[in-house]
Formats: structure tokens, sequence, C-alpha cells
């Protein structure tokens, strides 16, 4: 194995370039999703983002690679800092950027406003996935389980805000984002059992992404700011293009 191969790979090297880049594809791929959503909002693209199978496609693809990493940056996690403290505390920092999109949801669409995302959904998801994270045959199992009940049982019963965050909707609530527990911590589960065979394998699956441009492993080392702050920069962005051509003409 190369001095760079290993670099890459190593758990114990710290930062795991591969993962990061996989991560930072997963966010320029969010970014180019939710710009397109943006000028939907603007009325320069028309699209169906609920129905169209190709969009929806897209986001399912898109998240489930967020929930997939996270499961497997949840065993690094374990392996590296073993207890709840860090565990925890990772948590904590998911549940209040949570909090923050739901406050600047409310505040830029109080009719749909983001009560159960995809921050959400992750910080429940690893609160509930904390027993498997040593586990893999285990979160396999039940990553599997949960995703079937979530796309195959649905009840009127769970159709408002007080049961919906579970999952079994009978439709999609009007709100800009959904990321229930069922299906999705499935995904999550499936991560950490995924975590555990690159661990194995010193990321051998994923190494050529090691290789990537240096940006996307920037981005993947900084998802999190990433996801906060690039709303409001591209509704922003957009906002005083459309402003400035309005002016000039």
């Amino acid at each position: 194995m190369t001095r760079r191969r290993a670099n890459a790979a190593a758990p114990a090297a710290g930062r795991i370039a591969s993962l990061d880049a996989a991560r930072g594809i997963a966010i320029v791929a969010m970014v180019v999703y939710h710009f397109c959503f943006d000028l939907r909002y603007f009325g320069l693209l028309h699209a169906n983002f609920e129905y169209d199978v190709r969009w929806l496609a897209a986001r399912t693809l898109i998240l489930s690679s967020f929930l997939a990493i996270a499961g497997v940056s949840a065993v690094l996690t374990e392996q590296a800092h073993p207890g709840s403290r860090r565990w925890l505390a990772h948590v904590g920092v998911i549940a209040g950027a949570a909090v923050l999109v739901s406050a600047g949801s409310w505040l830029m669409f109080p009719q749909t406003w983001i009560w159960f995302g995809v921050l959400h959904g992750i910080a429940a998801s690893l609160v509930l996935a904390r027993p498997f994270v040593g586990r893999p045959r285990a979160a396999a199992l039940a990553g599997l389980a949960v995703i079937a009940l979530g796309l195959g049982l649905s009840d009127a019963a769970f159709d408002h805000r007080t049961l919906g965050w579970l999952g079994f909707m009978t439709a999609k609530p009007l709100t800009e984002d959904y990321v229930p527990l069922f299906p999705w911590t499935g995904v999550l589960l499936l991560g950490i059992a995924a975590g555990h065979v690159l661990v194995r394998t010193q990321f051998a699956a994923i190494a050529r992404l090691g290789r990537a441009p240096a940006v996307l492993g920037r981005l993947g080392r900084h998802s999190l700011a990433v996801y906060l702050v690039h709303q409001p920069i591209l509704i922003g962005a957009l906002w005083a293009a459309l402003w400035v051509t309005q002016r000039l003409r």
C-alpha cells in the first residue's frame, strides 16, 4: 500500500480523504438541487419536484448519501472516541442546527416550514442507532426492516405533526423538507453496517475518491456549515440578480 493510499484510507490517521470527498460530492449535488428549487420559487424554472420521478430520484439519492455517510461517520467516531460524550455532543450540534433550519424556514415559508427535515432526521436517527454502532449485522437487519416498514405501511393516524415525524403518513405533508424516521433511519443503519466493511477493508471501495479535487474534501469537512449557509446565499443572490435585472429594464 502506498503512503498516499494509507493516508486516505486508515481510520487512525484522522480524517478520511475519500469519505470527505464523498460527502463533498453529496454537498455539491444538494446545492445544485436546491438551486433548481430556488429557480422555481422565483419563477425561472418550471419543474415538478413533488411528482416528477426524476426529481424524486435525485432527492432520494442525495438524501440517502447523507444518511449513509452519517452512519459510516458514526462508526469512525465511536472507534476514535469510545463512549457517549462525543456522540451526544455531535448529536447536540446537529440538533441545534436543525432548530436553526426550522426557525429560518418559518420566516421564509411560514405555511410550509421545516418541522422534521434532514438534520432533524439525522440527529434523531443517531440517537436511535447508538446501540447498533458496534453491531454491523444487527444494524443491517434493523436497517432493512426500518426501510421496509417505512415504505410498506401507512395510516391516517400519523397524518399530523404529533406522530408524523415517525413516518407512515398517507401523503407527504406540506413542508419544505420531510425526513421521517421510517424509512430514513434505516438508511443510516445500513451506513453503520457499511462503515464496518469500509474500515475493515481500509476504505478500498472508495479509495479513488481520495484523489478528487481538494475542494470536495473541504466541502465534506465543513458540510454542516455549508448546509446552513448555502440556501440564504443562493436565495439572496437570485433575489439580487432579479432586482438588478428589473432595474436595468
